[in-house]
């Protein structure tokens, strides 16, 4: 029988720092696997299943915003950085990217391990993916979507400008099509934060996408408010172009 318990993938150039948490997150009952740079992390992410990933920012060769980045674009990973005191402005663009959370270094172990069990708890409760699912072209209502290429394609051919923000929803609601999606789980979904009480950013988000794929963006057919759940896509969603 498979091991059920959360396996972490803890990413630092410095080995003391790695292999420490590492066996302090076993210790407290989670898997762990280290991985000394973006490399040697992209490796490990094929060889297993991972549920999480610790990431340093500072690291030698390609650095830990840019495997951010690519970990957002290409799947639901929640992701926490390693930052040091002064990169505030790492921090920032982390977080804008798509980084669930942060901890500054030094930092005490057992911080880290609250954030990540709160980040487990809150993107297990997210819907997971349609499957089967071809991650390159979904299709919807004449339109096309390339994910690669973040290009959005109307039924005339021509391509749609997206803002990062349009695009993450929309690749959320495509990927869980006719799901009923609370604004929680989609801020989780595309900015990886946490929502404040106050956060209307995601009506914004599907105001400005309505725009912009409804024929009446007064009466959407394609993206339905439900009251009191949140926001539902409607259309039948296909893979490839």
């Amino acid at each position: 029988m498979s091991d059920p318990s959360p396996h972490i993938l803890v990413v630092d150039d410095h080995r003391d720092i790695r292999e420490t948490l590492a066996r302090y997150l076993i210790k407290n009952g989670l898997r762990a696997t280290t991985a000394e740079s973006a490399a040697h992390a992209r490796k490990a992410l094929k060889a297993a299943s991972i549920d999480l990933v610790v990431l340093d920012i500072m690291m030698p060769g390609e650095d830990g915003l840019s495997l951010c980045r690519h970990l957002v674009e290409t799947g639901a990973l929640p992701v926490i950085l390693l930052t040091a005191m002064a990169d505030e402005t790492d921090r920032v663009i982390g977080l804008e990217i798509g980084a669930d959370d942060y901890v500054t270094k030094p930092f005490n172990p057992r911080e880290l391990l609250a954030r990540i069990r709160a980040v487990l708890r809150r993107t297990s409760q997210v819907p997971k993916d349609r499957d089967p699912i071809d991650q390159e072209k979904l299709s919807f209502e004449g339109w096309m979507l390339n994910i690669g290429k973040r290009e959005l394609h109307g039924p005339d051919g021509d391509v749609v400008p997206l803002s990062s923000g349009e695009f993450q929803l929309l690749c959320a609601f495509l990927k869980r099509p006719k799901m009923v999606l609370t604004r929680d789980q989609l801020l989780d979904l595309t900015t990886g934060r946490a929502p404040s009480v106050f956060d209307r950013s995601i009506d914004n988000q599907v105001s400005r996408l309505r725009r912009k794929i409804e024929e009446d963006p007064k009466d959407p057919r394609l993206i339905k408010t439900v009251w009191g759940g949140g926001y539902m896509f409607t259309a039948d969603v296909t893979d490839g172009a």
